[in-house]
């Protein structure tokens, strides 16, 4: 279990019964039915498609869609947590936040009465794994649905194949970059939660590593470069956290802006980057093998700066509000 290395208070709006039970619920999950497999699971490339049908029975996707639809009825706190106990504990593999917090939205705020009724079910169980495409023919971008095939082999399952499912996502054409951009801020904030979440859990491993590794007769902790870096280290995973949680605020009043949004998305992911590098090097050698999770956390923190928007296009849209 993850000892939390930087034991920020939880804000009124996440410390409440139902997101704490639910927290809980997504880490017992994990450690039960992920985290013994986790090995495996990275060797082949593939998660078990089991683990789908397991969290759904669980309750675990979707946990912010409408109740009329078979979610749960919760709200951004729940997708929070989510993210963070994923990303804290290490299943990084598994698609399941791109499936609840970015896929099934766009459905159930833009697809048909039909489409809501007929996919979002399906995604809520496990049946279906939600992916996400826009099409962009001369510049102009529609957004589809992506349903992939599935195919058993002795690993699992695999990828087989993608097609089509929904030529468009709700009644009108040519509204797909409207839907992205209105869906975005909470994307990009949502890429910072999951970045905080590695950053705690790097440095857990970190300072673990450090207390247990010996250099000159004495553990790598008790030198004062040691102590300086982690010290830094964890300023900085706490400002991030503390900041991603001032975001989630403003999203839940339903006041996150683009550029806000950028923000979190831009700075964590780097500082995230920053960090992990740290770690790495703390770790001397062992750093860079990839039996140790830090040396794994080092290679996925990577694209953080490059999904969801680069770094780049987030400081564009933040420079044009000066």
């Amino acid at each position: 279990m993850l000892a939390d290395p930087l034991n920020v208070k939880r804000p009124e709006w996440l410390d409440q019964e139902d997101v704490n039970i639910f927290y809980e619920a997504v880490k017992g999950f994990i450690e039960k039915e992920c985290l013994p497999h986790g090995d495996r699971w990275e060797k082949a490339g593939v998660v078990d498609r089991e683990v789908w049908t397991k969290a759904g029975e669980a309750g675990l996707l979707c946990p912010a869609a409408p109740e009329e639809y078979g979610g749960a009825g919760g709200d951004w706190r729940h997708d929070y947590v989510f993210h963070m106990a994923v990303s804290e504990l290490g299943v990084d593999g598994w698609g399941a936040s791109l499936h609840n917090s970015i896929v099934a939205p766009y459905i159930w705020h833009y697809g048909s009465e039909e489409q809501k009724k007929r996919l979002l079910p399906k995604m809520i169980s496990g049946e279906y794994v939600g992916a996400i495409a826009m099409s962009e023919p001369a510049a102009g971008s529609d957004l589809q649905g992506i349903k992939t095939t599935a195919k058993k082999d002795g690993n699992g399952y695999r990828i087989n194949g993608a097609k089509t499912y929904d030529a468009l996502l709700g009644p009108e054409e040519g509204q797909g970059f409207f839907q992205l951009m209105e869906q975005l801020p909470q994307e990009r904030l949502q890429i910072g939660v999951q970045a905080v979440g590695m950053m705690k859990r790097a440095l857990d491993e970190t300072i673990r590593y450090v207390k247990e590794r010996h250099a000159f007769g004495k553990p790598i902790l008790a030198f004062q470069n040691t102590q300086f870096k982690l010290a830094e280290l964890k300023t900085k995973a706490t400002i991030a956290e503390v900041f991603c949680q001032h975001c989630s605020d403003l999203l839940l009043k339903g006041e996150l802006d683009a550029a806000t949004a950028s923000m979190a998305k831009y700075w964590v992911s780097d500082t995230q980057c920053e960090l992990i590098d740290e770690c790495v090097q703390l770790h001397g050698g062992y750093g860079f093998m990839n039996e140790y999770p830090v040396a794994r956390m080092w290679r996925d923190a990577r694209v953080q700066r490059i999904y969801g928007g680069t770094n780049e296009i987030m400081k564009l849209l933040i420079s044009r509000t000066l």
